[in-house]
């Protein structure tokens, strides 16, 4: 469903005087009365919009309104289409991962690399495990050496409350 929305000025709309006038084909067609334009576009079933209205004269041409607004709306999809929404993924980790768990977590982050989001690595810590926080730092560091190859450290080791975390990003091909 496309809805136009009206944002230039058609034909009974236009309140000047003398316009810049512009055929259907883009051939310039002089300065002539806002009359005499509305009639010629009349003429060949068309609109008057419009399209510069801050020069002197106003610039006006002769179009099919209908057909420019549904190709502009056309145009506005196809560029939402083509669009990446780029996703943060998160991977929570303790500071005393064990090493299964932490190429567990890797190739899970490596995965999510690859398909191009970026990887929010945290270390969560519980009860008194907060005081060795360099345990915590000690484990993603560990996780920027494993993916160095295919990521870059977007975010450094930041401590938030009771959870450190980094942020990694896919490195660009250059």
């Amino acid at each position: 469903m496309f809805y136009i929305k009206q944002e230039l000025p058609i034909n009974n709309q236009i309140r000047a005087k003398e316009i810049q006038l512009i055929g259907e084909n883009g051939e310039k067609l002089g300065t002539v009365s806002l009359k005499e334009a509305l009639i010629k576009a009349e003429e060949k079933n068309l609109d008057l919009v419009l399209v510069a209205p801050n020069t002197e004269p106003p610039v006006c041409k002769i179009m099919n309104y209908g057909k420019y607004k549904f190709e502009q709306a056309k145009k506005e999809k196809e560029a939402k289409k083509k669009q990446k929404v780029l996703e943060i993924k998160e991977l929570r980790v303790t500071p005393n991962i064990e090493e299964h768990d932490f190429g567990f977590k890797s190739k899970n982050a490596r995965k999510f690399l690859e398909d191009g989001n970026k990887v929010k690595i945290t270390v969560r810590f519980r009860g008194r495990e907060i005081n060795n926080a360099k345990l915590g730092e000690a484990v993603l560091h560990k996780f920027i050496e494993n993916l160095e190859d295919i990521s870059i450290v977007e975010k450094s080791p930041k401590m938030e409350g009771k959870n450190m975390f980094i942020i990694l990003a896919k490195k660009t091909d250059k």
